[in-house]
This record gives C-alpha cells, sequence and structure tokens, in this order.
C-alpha cells in the first residue's frame, strides 16, 4: 500500500527502483523461456528483441509513453517473428500500467486503442482462427490499464485526505496561536489596569505624605501623615489580591484553580466603583459618582469598571490641581450602557500629552469597549479638564438569556 500511495512522479530514488524492478521482470522473462513454449525457441536476434524490451523499463516512470513506445518497438517484431509470445508480457504489461498509473483518463484510452490496435493485427495475421487468444490479449490489457487508472484515482484519494488532515492541523494551530494571542493581550490590559491604578495612587499618596512632613515641621499634622500612609497600605494591599487573582489565572490550567471552565474567576463589576472613588479621593481627589444602571451583564459590567478605573488614574495622575474634582456617571440609555467621566484639571491630552512616554491607557479604555462591541471617545473637556466617554451596547433580552 506504501507503494501504491507513492507518487511515481516525485518518488525518491525512483531510477534506481526502477533498474532493479527492471532486472526483476528480466529474470522473470529468461524463467519462462525455459518452462512456457508459446512459439519458436528463441535465437540471438530473439534475446536481442527481449532485451530491449526490458532496458527502456528502467525510465520507465520519468518517460512513460517514451518507453511504451521502445517497448512495443521491440516487442512487435518479436511476436511478429513467432518467438516465444509469453516471454515479452511482464515488460509489456508494466509499461502499460505505468502509462495508466502516470496520465490522465483519456491518455489511458488513446493508449488502448493505439496498442490493442496493432495487437489484434498481429495476432490476427499469426493466427487467424484464434478468437479466443484474441479476448485473453484483450482483456489483459484492458484490466492492467483499468487497474493503473485505478490506482492513480485511489492514491489523488489518499492524497486528498492527508491534505485535509493537515489543513485541519494547520486551522487548529492557527487557532491555538490565536487564542495565545487573545490571551496575552488580555492579561496585558488586566496587568496594565491594576498596576497602573494601584501604583499612581501610591505615588499621589506618597507625595501627600512627604508634603505633610515639609511643609511645616514644627506644626506636623500626624494625623494627615498616618492617614496617607494608611492609604498606600490600603492601596497596597487591594493591589497584591488583584495581582494574585492575575497569576492565578495564569497558572489555572496547570493546577485548576478558581473552579471555573475558563480559571478567571469573578470579574469586577460595576459593584466595585465604589472602592474605586473611595481609593481616588484618599488621593486627594473630589469623586462624584452617579449610578443608574441594574441588570447589566457581567462583561459589560467588567469592562465599564475597567474604563472608569484608568479614567479615575489618569485624572489623577494628570489632573495638575489640588482640588481636582472628577464626575463618574453611568446609565443606560438606548440599549447600552454610557459611561462618562470627566475631570476640571489642567490636562489637556491625556496620558502622554505632556511631553512624557505615552502609554497604553488610551489604547486599552478602546480595547476594554471594543471587546462588547462598544466604542470609547476620549479628549479634552468642553471647558477644561479632560472627558471620556463610553458607549457599551446591552444584549437583547433573548441573546442575554
Amino acid at each position: 500500500m506504501a507503494v501504491v500511495n507513492r507518487d511515481p512522479l516525485t518518488a525518491p530514488h525512483r531510477t534506481r527502483n526502477d533498474a532493479f524492478l527492471a532486472v526483476g521482470v528480466a529474470a522473470v522473462a529468461v524463467v519462462l523461456s525455459l518452462f512456457v513454449v508459446d512459439g519458436r525457441p528463441l535465437d540471438p536476434l530473439g534475446w536481442a528483441l527481449l532485451a530491449g524490451a526490458h532496458v527502456p523499463l528502467v525510465w520507465r516512470r520519468g518517460r512513460p509513453l517514451l518507453v511504451l513506445l521502445a517497448v512495443a518497438a521491440c516487442a512487435s517484431p518479436y511476436h511478429a517473428l513467432d518467438y516465444n509470445h509469453a516471454v515479452p508480457i511482464p515488460a509489456t504489461l508494466l509499461a502499460l500500467y505505468t502509462v495508466a498509473a502516470t496520465g490522465t483518463v483519456r491518455r489511458t484510452l488513446l493508449t488502448a486503442v493505439a496498442v490493442l490496435g496493432p495487437t489484434l493485427v498481429i495476432n490476427g495475421l499469426i493466427n487467424p482462427d484464434g478468437a479466443l487468444e484474441f479476448l485473453r490479449i484483450s482483456g489483459w490489457i484492458i484490466a492492467v490499464l483499468f487497474f493503473g487508472v485505478d490506482a492513480r484515482f485511489y492514491r489523488q484519494y489518499v492524497a486528498s485526505i492527508v491534505e485535509r488532515a493537515e489543513r485541519a492541523e494547520r486551522t487548529r494551530e492557527e487557532e491555538a496561536r490565536r487564542r495565545v494571542a487573545e490571551e496575552r493581550l488580555r492579561i496585558a490590559r488586566d496587568l496594565h489596569d491594576l498596576l497602573a491604578h494601584s501604583i499612581t495612587l501610591i505615588g499621589v499618596q506618597t507625595s501627600v505624605a512627604a508634603h505633610v512632613l515639609t511643609v511645616d515641621p514644627e506644626r506636623l499634622d500626624r494625623r494627615a501623615v498616618a492617614q496617607a500612609l494608611d492609604g498606600i497600605a490600603e492601596t497596597c494591599r487591594t493591589a497584591r489580591g488583584e495581582l494574585r487573582t492575575t497569576l492565578e489565572v495564569l497558572r489555572a490550567n496547570e493546577i485548576g484553580l478558581n473552579g471555573s471552565p475558563d480559571g478567571r474567576g469573578p470579574l469586577p463589576g460595576l459593584d466595585g466603583l465604589a472602592a474605586l472613588v473611595e481609593a481616588a479621593r484618599t488621593a486627594g481627589a473630589e469623586v462624584e459618582l452617579d449610578v443608574h444602571a441594574d441588570g447589566v451583564p457581567p462583561s459589560v459590567g467588567a469592562a465599564a469598571y475597567r474604563i472608569v478605573q484608568e479614567a479615575l488614574t489618569n485624572a489623577v495622575r494628570h489632573g495638575g490641581r489640588d482640588d481636582l474634582t472628577v464626575r463618574v456617571g453611568l446609565r443606560i440609555a438606548e440599549g447600552a450602557l454610557r459611561v462618562r467621566v470627566t475631570d476640571d484639571g489642567t490636562g489637556r491630552g491625556g496620558p502622554g500629552a505632556a511631553g512624557g512616554t505615552p502609554g497604553f491607557g488610551l489604547v486599552g479604555m478602546r480595547e476594554r469597549a471594543r471587546s462588547v462591541g462598544g466604542t470609547l471617545d476620549a479628549g479634552p473637556g468642553p471647558g477644561t479638564g479632560f472627558e471620556v466617554t463610553a458607549a457599551l451596547p446591552l444584549p437583547r433580552e433573548d441573546e442575554a438569556r
């Protein structure tokens, strides 16, 4: 089956293998000449014609039609001279099979006509009354050609199965690579949202503590310093907990954490906005929270949570004033959750606008919105400060169900 499945035109070492095959067929011919009597015995001319019919088989797969013509050119006078007719039959059938196994059906039919015609003419001249012999010769030729065509079709069938399997494997590999890329992007967003927010709050609270310690050492406000340090500790504890959750997600497939199919655990939602607002207030910003949204799906709520988190981080970091006021509003309108975060700071371009290195905050917020099919706009507010607005579509009732 391995020989049949292999394409004869591209098989490795085909000339060397065909040379061994030609020698084997020639040995079979010699054995037939010794044990089968079907015509006059071979003389030097007969042996020369017989050898000439076997030598071209060495190149049968490279030039199948030329090899068949060469075999026929030696076999036709051989049979016409009434030498032992059974001896060159293996070589002739092998050449016919090669033509059928390597060519098209049309070429095989034309070859059958071209071979049957002269063969039957020669058989009619040397044996005019041999109708049974006529059927036997025709049957062998047609059977060999049919077998060659059938082997070619079977080989194409096996090749198509292998190609489909390889295509399916490539599709699986591409899908796996796509899932890995998506997971890496999601992890990058989570880490950015977590670390950027926490580090920003810690930096602001540290600045507050340093300012209180240095502004008037004789009238040290110990309560303000303690409050700033407590805020730093609380922010560190929150960041550590969220970072641990993120790391557990990364190892979920290995140790089976969280007990959920994808190992992600509960997503942060709108119920966590109060903690974000409180952390921003600890950093010194005045935050007004107005939420009118009930029954929001977890995926949309998680996207809104991350957008508000990043918007608050940017406002605290780039607000540029001590009495910064941030307004956070969420409401449901026109089948979507509308998120709006504005501040009255002096920052006019958001992250990276003040000559620093551009970050990934705005990119991450837009990716969060796109992940649930929404849109996000960010830019300078109508008066002062910065404004972030997002529209996150809510699924219809049947889709949610």
